[in-house]
């Protein structure tokens, strides 16, 4: 079977009323990246600063050679909170999702997650978010705008 090329994956809230410090606190973990709404913000830093249209707090891993998603995700929701009910509440008040990026070097691969790893997402109520790419470089994914 050949493998994944390389892969990432980021915890991602949206909403107009996001407090990234109320989020931080709550979830008990540094965002990656966090901007309110009306603030201004670079992002990719080679743009020019901008007014954020959408609050944002994300967490992403850093990328990983080979099939490396499974632990990814699971990484960045281990060092987070555990208590169901603060995440009940955040989906039930954001867009909340985990985006992922899989790059493959060849057709026709694939990839898989452990029970453990669907159970927390599950649990949690966050959507598994794929964007699976072949023939790109990985540094596409920088380009790309944060929400689709």
């Amino acid at each position: 079977m050949a493998e994944i090329s390389q892969s990432s994956a980021s915890l991602r809230f949206f909403g107009d009323d996001l407090d990234p410090a109320e989020l931080t606190k709550l979830l008990a973990g540094q965002p990656t990246y966090a901007v309110r709404k009306g603030d201004l913000h670079t992002y990719p830093p080679s743009q020019p600063p901008r007014i954020a249209l959408k609050g944002l707090w994300r967490l992403s891993s850093e990328s990983g050679k080979g099939d490396q998603l499974d632990h990814q995700i699971a990484s960045i929701l281990k060092t987070l909170t555990s208590d169901l009910g603060i995440w009940a509440d955040l989906v039930r008040r954001f867009k909340v999702d985990m985006f992922c990026g899989v790059w493959l070097d060849e057709e026709n691969q694939g990839l898989g997650f452990t029970p453990g790893t669907l159970q927390m997402l599950g649990e949690r109520g966050i959507k598994l978010d794929l964007d699976i790419y072949y023939g790109l470089e990985p540094d596409f994914l920088a380009a790309q705008p944060l929400a689709k």
